[in-house]
């Protein structure tokens, strides 16, 4: 481990990200998820000034809802894709697919790389929504307590955190409504109607505490961008966004998969307390330096543990520090200023370097951050996550 994060720290600003892409984000695309992915990918490509032939590194990551990264190449006529990757992962790993970009690049095994997230999350596979269910592994013994989908599983982590520091629902509805009038802002956004306080109250109870406004959308997109050094982002169409460093991986006893958080010691912290210090060395700075943060938001609970956990405020204080007011747009900590997961849509995370990316641009319209030039995007809920500085 200790290499590792030598090595993060070794390759701050030497990479960058110089072009992104996205299809539209519905509750029904009508294609293939390969299209969709094309089509975000080459988005990227042009967005970037570049031809496929000038592509020579993909990689993706999905939960067998996704096409493979190889047929995305084909798709694409990349000559030469000599590192072609797809991880098998969750929304943890929507930052480490460009951190491995950036190692492969390193390494000398591609020079110029596409990283994209596809799915059709909707119309087609859902998570918890298969035609027949099998309790395997670490599942069979939850299964028989009710805890089988990831509302049920991770509203029994904000329970935890309730116990632990006294949460209440409009704490929880303040992430909902700010990250709602955030959306109202952004065309690329599914949900765009304006929600109060009283809206996310009345909302019907899914998995207590979790009401509607609390659960992420489930979207028909894609998004992609293309990595390359920072050298060679000198001469690129786009203002490059450089990577100052990044971090992955989570605590103890992180379990057999993704699902299993049986033997996780806290249930009121997840990994981002875990990987805070190796992410803000990597990049040299703390939190106190970011000026716009785009939150994994699976739920509204995710963003106060990764507040927490990251050390934007101290444990336990997450709930108040939204509640004045800090994750606003005028705030001190303007948080997914897309509107997240929870209203821009659900691209298994990946929007949100979408979006970190645009913000250090410019390129935001109504919902720019004035004079950003840092950026932090993560990337998971549970035992184990992602994240990454980025700056203008």
């Amino acid at each position: 481990m200790g290499s590792a994060r030598k090595s993060a720290y070794a390759l701050k600003d030497k990479y960058a990200i110089v072009g992104i892409g996205t299809t539209d984000y519905s509750a029904n695309s009508g294609r293939t998820v390969r299209a969709l992915a094309i089509e975000a990918s080459a988005n990227a490509i042009a967005d970037a000034g570049l031809k496929p032939a000038d592509i020579d590194g993909i990689v993706s990551y999905n939960f067998n809802d996704s096409a493979p990264a190889i047929a995305v190449a084909t798709g694409l006529d990349i000559p030469n894709a000599g590192y072609a990757v797809d991880f098998l992962a969750g929304g943890n790993a929507a930052n480490l697919i460009v951190l491995s970009a950036v190692a492969a690049i390193e390494a000398g095994l591609a020079d110029t790389v596409v990283c994209y997230r596809a799915m059709n999350g909707r119309s087609g596979f859902r998570l918890g929504g298969g035609r027949e269910f099998r309790a395997l592994g670490p599942t069979q013994f939850t299964a028989p307590f009710g805890w089988i989908t990831y509302p049920q599983a991770m509203a029994m982590w904000c329970r935890r955190y309730q116990v632990e520091y006294g949460l209440t629902p409009e704490q929880l509805g303040n992430v909902a409504v700010t990250l709602r009038e955030n959306a109202v802002l952004n065309p690329r956004a599914m949900q765009r109607k304006p929600m109060s306080m009283d809206d996310y109250l009345a909302s019907r109870m899914i998995v207590d505490p979790f009401r509607l406004y609390d659960i992420c959308l489930e979207t028909d997109g894609a998004c992609a961008v293309v990595v390359t050094t920072a050298e060679r982002a000198k001469d690129m169409k786009q203002k490059p966004v450089y990577i100052m460093g990044g971090a992955y991986g989570g605590g103890p006893q992180q379990g057999d998969d993704l699902f299993d958080c049986i033997r996780w010691p806290d249930h009121s912290k997840n990994y981002s307390h875990y990987i805070a210090d190796d992410l803000w060395r990597s990049a040299g700075i703390g939190p106190k330096d970011v000026d716009v943060a785009e939150i994994y938001d699976c739920f509204t609970y995710s963003i106060l543990m990764q507040l927490e956990g990251l050390g934007f405020c101290g444990l336990g204080e997450a709930g108040s520090y939204i509640a004045d007011g800090h994750i606003r747009r005028d705030g001190k900590l303007p948080v997914n200023t897309h509107g997240g997961l929870l209203s821009e849509g659900y691209i298994h995370g990946f929007n949100h370097v979408i979006e970190a990316v645009e913000q250090l641009r410019g390129q935001s319209g109504p919902r720019q951050i004035a004079d950003a030039e840092i950026a932090l995007t993560t990337a998971g809920a549970m035992t184990c996550g992602s994240a990454m500085i980025l700056r203008r």
